[in-house]
């Protein structure tokens, strides 16, 4: 990832001067020469690196040449970032400044005399690079040309089509998903219809297909089958040769010499006649990119006859298009189920035979991170398979270390190369990105937002128009598990990604990865290394650091991220020669007590977490830090901020409460924070969570409609004559997308009838008060996906109002209404999918009507004690998954399930899937 850390560079050779250049004149010149010859050296090589950058994972001279260019575009970046150190004093304004400035200037015209040698030291490698450069770029031209880095030098030989001859008593849990494939295949003669299988490399997409393709129904449903594989080297005229070739061994014809001399469209002329009247099956296995997909999808003819098109990839993207194009269908493999996976774990490894006792806990151990991928589960067993079993020591060895086994052991290989299949894909912007996700502990759920923050926060994102970093960040991370190299492990009930995860495998080849490219070093508590590396750019620490030692020289830090520490934390025991240039700073959930003093020194940071700690108080030289974008104190005991806070005029993201979960649904802000009234001075805010308005007169509310870049703002406290002026304020709010208010007391109305342009982006709404009537701009928000009303103690029924709205999907009311009837009027809601009422203290009934809700799965209903029987017409909600009654009056129980069964269910809601009784 070379071009990442030279992007980042040319960035800050574009404006290191633009500030200094005018004041500092000749004084700098020297500084200011070596910077442009090193910048127009730095273009030059940056043209070929994305090249470089494939072809080293086959040539080791081209993986030599990018490493050096890496180390010192670092070295670079670290010079020029004390160059600026030099000159970020606050010297003030006007002629008294510029005086400052100017004696700042000559007291350190030694300094940068010294920079400007080593910047004319690093030129002089850098042409020594250029010309090693050079000699290589014979091998950049072979690779431009198309010929691609899977055919640059003997690369490793494909073994996909292992899978066509896999033996049936290797396949485990594919009866169901073949025959639903099948049946997919047979139904509706209509058009040509495709048929995708996705999923992450070796989880047996094209085991799956290979069997379907094989299967006698099928051989006889189709007159022309044929089975294409793609890879992501092939040219469009091989890919089209290859159809080509097969379908005429397919219908038994000689395939004409004429097909070598032909171009792509005589390619597809010739396909499209070969298959115009008949019903035919193409499997395209392993397909990377849409372009592969358009190279054929117009040579195949949309006959009536019934024919259809199966392809597997690893793109999720490429699956969902070509569904939408085609009418299709798309089937996501799955992770083979625990006991499956140890059923076929054992038969690998242990010949049919049961796993030995003393092995049972090792082994389910090394099974647990294969996490039901079955390469790995088969890879993995032939390495076990040959290993004594009376020696435990070996297997705990395995268990142990899996990344070395992967690095070491030739049996497992061909798992790395699968697997590293999709990382070599990637973009270089996402490889650095994916990379990043190995400075996270085994087994850890990663925050999506908080992954975003630091990828921003690290300068992995590069620029886009009219869009904000985070925004960008948010469509990497989507790419990410498009390809099937992140998973997602939670979501909001809304739908929206909370955390993801890295398969265990691919983490270890990671972090080997990031290790070899000096990306991240890992320091766990049982391979603390005798000495770092000065050079070492990122440093994860998951240890309890009983062992680490200090006088460790981290000069070139520029993140570090503590998980697990138990003990009190010392950072100048740790690190007394310190870290001036760093970028992030992660000390979530660590045992502090104070604010770390050793913060103030960091003018490069961007990132400071301090969540989850006993920090009470912030100092006022938190203005100090001029760069800080995300300032994360959610869950610290902080309940003040100083006012030193606005001279923080780059901060983005400013977070500081503590929650009080009362259940997976519904939390309540216990303490918010309190600000400085002048808060509208951060102009750069995009998240404001969560401030006390109940002071200063109202100003800090007035001041909030000066914050334009909000996205999201969580107020508590909220007093009913501030509603005039708060809702003053949220009209300006025009890229508000998630709205958080609570009352200062339950009783406490809260008062936005005065709102007359509300943020039509708006998605979330969480208000948590008393309502005098609904607020009547909520149902005209086009975009509002998820509505919380809490304590609203509404008279009229909410529902007639909220029907409408287009896009809701969630809606929860807490003793939100008196009424004693609620009615779910036909053609409302239609993509409503979770429905929550919750002490509805004097609601009597609740009536459905047909055609209501027609896309509802969940349907709770909790502590509401006068409810007199379950939902009238609950039968007209036709996709109904989940109900949940909890709390609710005994003889309504006993009316329900007057055995302890589930009768009521099967006979009223058949549909449902899961009942929650409580």
């Amino acid at each position: 990832m070379a071009e990442s850390s030279v992007n980042l560079l040319l960035e800050k050779l574009g404006g290191i001067f633009q500030n200094e250049v005018h004041l500092l004149g000749v004084l700098l010149g020297g500084v200011q020469e070596e910077a442009i010859n090193l910048r127009g050296e730095f273009e030059r090589m940056r043209a070929f690196l994305r090249t470089a950058d494939a072809l080293q994972e086959t040539d080791q001279e081209v993986k030599v040449w990018v490493k050096q260019v890496r180390d010192i575009a670092h070295e670079a970046e670290d010079i020029l970032d004390e160059f600026t150190l030099l000159h970020e004093h606050d010297h003030g304004d006007g002629i008294y400044g510029s005086l400052c400035r100017l004696s700042c200037c000559i007291k350190n015209a030694k300094a940068c005399y010294r920079i400007a040698c080593q910047l004319k030291a690093i030129n002089s490698r850098v042409k020594s690079i250029s010309e090693v450069h050079k000699r290589l770029q014979h091998k950049f031209i072979k690779a431009e040309e198309g010929l691609g880095f899977d055919s640059v030098g003997n690369t490793w030989q494909d073994r996909r089509g292992d899978a066509l001859l896999l033996d049936k008593s290797d396949l485990v849990g594919i009866h169901e998903p073949k025959n639903q494939l099948v049946g997919w295949l047979f139904k509706d003669n209509s058009g040509r219809k495709v048929v995708s299988l996705a999923g992450m490399g070796g989880i047996g997409k094209t085991t799956l297909a290979k069997q379907v393709y094989d299967d006698p129904q099928v051989e006889k449903h189709f007159e022309v089958r044929a089975w294409v594989t793609v890879n992501r080297s092939i040219k469009s005229g091989d890919l089209l040769k290859d159809m080509v070739q097969q379908l005429f061994k397919a219908s038994r014809r000689r395939v004409p010499e004429v097909i070598a001399n032909m171009d792509n469209n005589q390619l597809k002329a010739t396909i499209k006649e070969l298959l115009q009247e008949r019903r035919y099956l193409i499997v395209l296995d392993d397909v990377w990119h849409l372009y592969e997909w358009d190279t054929i999808q117009h040579a195949l003819p949309n006959n009536s006859c019934g024919s259809r098109v199966m392809l597997t990839t690893r793109n999720a993207e490429i699956a969902s298009t070509t569904r939408t194009l085609s009418d299709g269908k798309t089937f996501e493999l799955k992770p083979i189920p625990p006991i499956e996976s140890w059923d076929l774990f054992c038969r690998k490894v242990f010949q049919l035979n049961k796993c030995p006792p003393h092995l049972e806990d090792i082994c389910k151990d090394i099974l647990k991170k294969c996490e039901g991928l079955p390469l790995a589960i088969v890879t993995i067993s032939s390495v076990l398979a040959t290993k004594d079993e009376r020696r435990m020591d070996e297997w705990d060895m395995v268990a142990r270390s899996l990344g070395a086994e992967i690095e070491g052991n030739d049996k497992l290989k061909y798992l790395k190369k699968v697997l590293l299949l999709s990382f070599n894909d990637l973009p270089y912007f996402l490889k650095s990105c994916f990379l990043y996700l190995s400075i996270f502990p085994e087994g850890h759920l990663i925050e999506r937002m908080r992954l975003i923050r630091l990828w921003v926060a690290e300068g992995l994102i590069e620029a886009k128009e009219g869009r904000t970093p985070e925004e960008v960040a948010d469509d990497y991370l989507h790419e990410l598990l498009n390809r099937s190299l992140i998973q997602v492990a939670r979501i909001t009930s809304d739908g929206r990604i909370r955390t993801c995860r890295i398969h265990e495998f691919l983490r270890e080849i990671i972090i080997s990865k990031s290790r070899d490219q000096n990306f991240t070093t890992i320091v766990k508590e049982k391979s603390v290394p005798a000495h770092w590396s000065d050079k070492i750019r990122r440093l994860s620490i998951q240890s309890t650091l009983q062992n680490v030692k200090p006088n460790r020289s981290v000069s070139q830090l520029r993140s570090l991220f503590m998980f697990g520490v138990a003990q009190k934390l010392s950072i100048p025991t740790l690190f007394p020669k310190g870290f001036r240039l760093l970028n992030v700073l992660d000390l979530r959930s660590s045992p502090l007590k104070k604010f770390p003093v050793e913060v103030v020194d960091l003018y490069f940071l961007k990132y400071l977490s301090l969540r989850k700690t006993k920090v009470k108080t912030v100092p006022r030289f938190i203005g100090k830090l001029q760069n800080l974008e995300t300032l994360d104190l959610k869950q610290s005991y902080v309940i003040e901020l100083p006012v030193e806070i606005l001279k923080l005029q780059r901060l983005r993201h400013l977070l500081v409460c503590r929650y009080q979960f009362i259940s997976n649904e519904y939390f309540d802000v216990k303490n918010g924070f309190k600000v400085t009234p002048k808060i509208g001075g951060l102009r750069a805010l995009q998240k404001l969570c969560f401030i006390e308005v109940n002071q200063d007169g109202g100003t800090i509310i007035r001041e909030l409609g000066k914050l334009n870049q909000l996205r999201r703002l969580g107020l508590i406290k909220l007093r009913k004559v501030d509603g005039k002026a708060l809702s003053s304020s949220i009209a300006k709010l025009s890229n508000l997308r998630a709205l958080s208010i609570t009352s200062v007391e339950a009783d406490e109305i809260i008062d936005l009838q005065h709102l007359s342009s509300p943020p039509l982006l708006l998605q979330r709404l969480y208000m948590t008060g008393r309502l005098e009537a609904l607020p009547h701009w909520i149902p005209s928000l086009p975009n509002l996906v998820r509505l919380s009303l809490k304590w609203s103690r509404l008279r009229d029924d909410p529902l007639i109002y909220l029907r409408h709205i287009p896009n809701l999907v969630l809606l929860e009311l807490c003793r939100a209404f008196t009424g004693d009837r609620l009615c779910l009027k036909a053609d409302g809601f239609m993509k409503l999918k979770i429905l929550s009422l919750d002490k509805l203290d004097e609601l009597r009934c609740i009536d459905v009507e047909m055609g209501a809700m027609d896309s509802l799965e969940k349907l709770s209903i909790q502590r509401c004690k006068l409810l007199e029987n379950v939902p009238s017409g609950i039968e007209h909600l036709h996709k109904l998954k989940v109900l949940e009654f909890s709390d609710l009056p005994v003889d309504l129980m006993k009316t329900i399930r007057p055995d302890g069964k589930d009768n009521w269910r099967v006979s009223h809601v058949p549909e449902v899937s899961s009942t929650y009784w409580t």
